[in-house]
């Protein structure tokens, strides 16, 4: 069963204290597995991908050429996929696009009082890749949450790397693949995945930036490989946070948190709600749910190990608790009056997601926002994938004579009061002052 918190109670601040320090992420032998491996193909290169290949992925190759899957045989697969599923998948891909195209960034030129020019510009990152899997599940949605924005952007080079276990490749990726453009495809998977993209190796070449979701062994990986080059975020199990008043459906909100906990065992669904009676009747739905859902034992599992349901006495007071938690995604099940004034009280959160008819699966496939978020309460310092993470701002900075004139003194005095002789000196003999 999950667990039942009661905010009216005496003990619930150190309930909550105590639910807020559980942890759900990899083991220590999980980080040191993936280190090896990060190591070993930073060392083997080539040779260590198709070792590796072969062994986790029953995958027999002669060389590491043929790690790369050609265009044809990625328009082939693409061909294949269901016309319905290939249909809906490209109404996504425009959705995703014209919103990521409403967050680029404009230029900052501009002369400030002084005379002093100052400005920002952003530029794209010059290779990406992309780490799509192909385990437990494939997701094409995911691939496109992460290579439109990144063209949108105007990144030039994004190498996909994906996991075909005895060689099998889902149709639908690579007809995802195909829509988002993408060319370089390597049938690679896991930790040996992000570490030929991180170091290169004489078949694969090194990339600036690594993003795409992963197992815990490829979490693990980007962890190890972040400084060489940067990576999106460190993507723990999903998590889904629903707030519901008792006027909703309870089957509706069960079906809402079974989506989160289907994902992984190790998933988090939890109910805030005002009404202990109705959190029951959510329960009783979720089970009712659970006896015809293909994934069951996975939802179940992550469900009874990590589900959690909190009655308070006001779900107009819930922000806090909201913002404690910081969860990737924030279901708001009330009426538009109430819903919209508690998103603007919530501060933290991955996506959230306001009214009865706006369930979180929809921010998952076609409402066009990125379905890639912060988990793990990292919703606290950082938010979604969007187009940002793929471009890099550059300062710009212009001084005429006069406009040094009116700066340069003061740049003068805090460098010689942090000690720094030569900044001084290097403004210094620009006034006269040598």
């Amino acid at each position: 069963m999950p667990l039942k918190l009661d905010a009216r109670t005496a003990s619930f601040a150190r309930e909550f204290a105590a639910f807020l320090a559980r942890t759900r992420s990899a083991d220590e032998d999980v980080d040191r597995t993936a280190g090896a491996i990060v190591e070993d193909v930073r060392a083997r290169g080539d040779a260590a991908l198709l070792d590796y290949t072969r062994r986790f992925d029953r995958l027999d190759l002669a060389d590491a050429q043929a790690l790369r899957l050609p265009v044809a045989e990625r328009d082939a697969l693409a061909a294949r996929a269901e016309p319905r599923a290939r249909e809906a998948l490209a109404f996504a891909a425009a959705r995703i696009e014209a919103f990521h195209r409403a967050t680029l960034p404009v230029d900052v030129d501009f002369t400030d009082a002084t005379g002093t020019r100052l400005g920002a510009r952003y530029r794209p990152i010059d290779a990406v890749g992309l780490y799509v899997p192909g385990g437990r599940a494939a997701y094409p949605s995911s691939l496109l949450m992460n290579a439109i924005p990144a063209r949108v952007a105007g990144v030039r080079r994004l190498a996909m790397v994906v996991p075909t276990p005895g060689g099998a490749v889902d149709p639908l990726v690579m007809a995802a693949a195909q829509l988002a453009g993408i060319e370089e495809i390597w049938r690679l998977g896991g930790a040996q995945a992000v570490a030929a993209l991180a170091y290169g190796t004489a078949s694969v070449a090194a990339v600036d930036k690594i993003v795409g979701p992963g197992n815990a062994w490829v979490a693990a990986a980007k962890r190890r490989v972040f400084g060489r080059v940067g990576i999106d975020l460190i993507a723990g199990p999903s998590e889904i946070l629903v707030v519901a008043d008792d006027r909703n459906d309870p089957a509706w909100i069960a079906a809402d948190l079974l989506s989160q906990a289907e994902h992984d065992p190790a998933s988090q669904s939890l109910l805030i709600c005002a009404d202990a009676a109705f959190a029951e009747r959510v329960v009783a739905a979720i089970e009712t749910a659970l006896a015809t859902l293909p994934r069951a034992e996975i939802a179940a599992a992550s469900w009874r190990d990590h589900g959690a349901v909190i009655v308070v006495d006001d779900l107009a007071a819930a922000a806090p608790l909201v913002d404690a938690i910081a969860p990737e995604h924030v279901e708001l099940a009330m009426e538009p009056g109430p819903a919209e004034a508690l998103a603007r009280a919530i501060r933290h959160a991955g996506a959230i997601f306001i009214g009865r008819h706006t369930p979180e699966a929809i921010g998952d496939y076609v409402a066009g926002t990125n379905h890639v978020l912060p988990t793990s309460r990292a919703a606290r310092f950082s938010g979604g994938l969007g187009v940002s993470d793929f471009l890099k701002r550059t300062s710009l900075v212009a001084c005429t004579p006069a406009s040094l004139a009116a700066l340069g003194p003061a740049a003068v005095t805090l460098a010689e009061a942090e000690g720094l002789g030569a900044h001084a000196l290097s403004v210094a003999l620009r006034l006269g002052r040598g």
